[in-house]
């Protein structure tokens, strides 16, 4: 029987964004990740740097195509310095043309608008035109990820490393849900006139229309960018830009199982981003739920005070919360499905109609089998007993069927 816990919240920080210094020396190789450590989030105030929500937010984690993130900062840039401007018309090489999808099918030897590669990066998420602007900024795709990494680190972002502008599988490619965030809120700050960009839903190239990956322009009110990424390596990853009542907030979810479940787990982390916006504290829960020695257990809410650079381009770590106890070991099940991609949204979409009650607890998925196959049960878990009895009371309430279990230890 399995147990799997996909959301916990960790402390409470702020993500500075000020003057830049001194290059930092040459970072050192990351350590392998294993297989289950892809997870990772982090809701930042985009005005403020302040963490409203984190997951592992410093650990290494490869970015897929969110790489492509750096590589729209990286030619805005050079818009804005008057090296491009957007009607040039830039050579395909046969390294660009030969890039594995996604992409536009661009052919060596054609030319390409730069705003038309600008668009097929940021909508399509295309890779051969992710090289093709690498080419024409640094001469080589090698020598822009150089300058990739170079930037990184200006901006304060210590945990990425960059091998291509793409994101297409490379082992020694990192970054981290904190350094998505600095790089969200640099591009916001940053080139605000070219922004937009990321709010397109749709392209049209060589008679073709090309929907925006990131669906959330469509799902969530207020969002307007930014990207979305995936490889095997990366799990469904995500950074999002939403704004409500003029508050902007930034989200990045990494490994994600699905790209149903990363979008409607973005969504939820918003929700509760913008609730704990109006609060004079930010209160937060961490935990590791992907110990054994967890088995889906829970620490209780604590209050951290949020960490400040010494120096704007570098992101310090945040001290551990304090650890407290609680008796958390009831769930609210809302369901078993024979997919565990639904047990997921179900479990999701009712945690967000309880926030004041399941705002801090963990979405939970525990399998089992019988007769037809695999059978997942959708739980909020990590529940006083009395809490799940009033989560389950307002669901209830709202024709949502959920029952009060027990978790099995």
């Amino acid at each position: 029987m399995g147990f799997r816990v996909f959301l916990a919240l960790g402390v409470a920080a702020s993500i500075g964004l000020g003057s830049l210094a001194a290059e930092a020396a040459k970072p050192r190789k990351k350590p392998p990740m294993a297989a289950d450590d892809r997870y990772a989030a982090l809701v930042v105030d985009a005005e403020t740097g302040e963490v409203l929500l984190a997951r592992d937010a410093e650990l290494p984690r490869h970015p897929a195509s969110l790489t492509k993130i750096m590589t729209a900062y990286m030619t805005f840039d050079a818009l804005e310095r008057g090296r491009l401007r957007l009607s040039d018309r830039l050579p395909v090489s046969v390294h660009a043309a030969n890039q594995s999808p996604t992409k536009l099918g661009l052919q060596a030897g054609e030319r390409i608008a730069v705003e038309d590669a600008i668009l097929g990066v940021i909508a399509k998420s295309a890779n051969d035109a992710a090289v093709v602007l690498a080419e024409a900024l640094a001469g080589s795709e090698e020598a822009f990820a150089e300058a990739m990494t170079q930037r990184a680190r200006r901006l304060g972002m210590r945990q990425s490393d960059f091998r291509n502008a793409s994101g297409l599988p490379h082992p020694e490619q990192f970054s981290s849900a904190r350094d998505m965030a600095i790089l969200g809120r640099a591009l916001i700050r940053d080139f605000p006139q070219y922004y937009g960009y990321f709010g397109r839903a749709s392209f049209a190239y060589a008679e073709r229309v090309y929907r925006n990956h990131n669906v959330l322009l469509e799902l969530y009110d207020g969002t307007d960018g930014i990207k979305t990424g995936f490889t095997n390596a990366s799990g469904y990853n995500l950074v999002a830009s939403a704004v409500r009542d003029g508050r902007r907030l930034i989200g990045v979810v990494f490994g994600g199982e699905s790209a149903s479940w990363r979008n409607q787990h973005m969504m939820a982390l918003l929700d509760r981003g913008f609730g704990k916006m109006s609060d004079a504290e930010v209160q937060v829960a961490s935990a590791s739920a992907r110990t054994k020695a967890a088995k889906g257990s829970v620490v209780a809410a604590a209050q951290a005070q949020p960490v400040r650079p010494a120096e704007p381009r570098a992101v310090q770590r945040a001290a551990p919360a304090p650890q407290g106890s609680i008796e958390t070991s009831f769930a609210v099940q809302v369901g078993a499905y024979r997919r565990i991609e639904t047990a997921e949204t179900r479990a999701i979409e009712a945690a967000r109609l309880v926030p004041r009650l399941l705002a801090a607890a963990p979405v939970a998925i525990k399998s089992s089998q019988d007769s037809k196959g695999p059978l997942y049960r959708a739980q909020i878990a990590g529940l006083s007993k009395a809490d799940a009895r009033r989560a389950c009371d307002r669901l209830k309430e709202r024709q949502i069927t959920c029952v009060v279990v027990p978790v099995e230890h």
